[in-house]
């Protein structure tokens, strides 16, 4: 991924409008970015066809659904998923390791639209969530050793890279590989306020980690000109 260009590592995702407001966003940043999140609020909304609208423009679809329940109600999501045609897919991993092999194996079985099938990620720890909130649900070992313990368990499962902090970045390369991808949530340039994120880095810094992909919202959907927002964080200046 080493070679990948900045700008096509950049995912913006579209939450918090609706779907003639995603459409202007992807018209305005297709060709500027690597690919566009469809979250749970616009499928939730608008299902497929918000999907569709992105790849009738030409780009391609994030579709982050964090798909977690038993296996085969797993394996079946994610079947679905692969034939839209998105280039990438998330599953929780804390669904485990019988969910993940099933889901690995339905996007290797499926017919998607397009000849390449989708990268399968497994989220790791949700961004938003800090030590104390882990604990709080049960979860006493530490954030970096249990992103690991997730990760390598992805990894074995069939996942082709994880959804993880920038703060792990590294120590996910460390474990599973260069090869394995990591795609970060949490980003926030100098300028922007953390919102709901505890996890966070600058682009920039992201990117010198070794992320693979970087996921913004916010700054970019919220920002007067989302355009000069991507391009700044495509020449490391954000």
């Amino acid at each position: 991924m080493s070679r990948t260009a900045t700008h096509e590592k950049i995912i913006v995702a579209l939450d918090g409008v609706d779907l003639p407001g995603a459409g202007m966003l992807v018209e305005t940043l297709a060709g500027s970015v690597g690919a566009f999140k469809v979250g749970k609020e616009l499928f939730t909304a608008y299902g497929p066809e918000a999907v569709r609208m992105v790849k009738n423009i030409g780009a391609r679809v994030f579709l982050d659904l964090k798909y977690h329940d038993i296996p085969v109600t797993v394996a079946r999501a994610v079947r679905q998923a692969a034939r839209l045609g998105v280039r990438m897919l998330t599953v929780h991993t804390l669904g485990g390791p019988e969910m993940m092999q099933q889901a690995a194996r339905a996007v290797r079985e499926a017919e998607p639209e397009e000849a390449r099938r989708p990268l399968l990620l497994g989220v790791t720890v949700l961004t938003s969530l800090s030590q104390p909130d882990l604990q709080t649900v049960g979860f006493m070992e530490d954030t970096e050793k249990l992103v690991i313990r997730l990760a390598r368990l992805a990894q074995k499962s069939g996942m082709d890279g994880v959804v993880a902090s920038p703060q792990e970045i590294g120590l996910v390369k460390q474990a599973c590989g260069a090869d394995f991808l990591v795609v970060t949530p949490g980003i926030r340039p100098d300028t922007a306020p953390a919102d709901d994120q505890k996890r966070t880095m600058t682009p920039a810094e992201a990117l010198r980690a070794g992320a693979d992909f970087l996921v913004v919202g916010r700054p970019v959907t919220q920002s007067p000109d989302p355009l000069s927002v991507v391009m700044r964080m495509a020449s490391g200046t954000e």
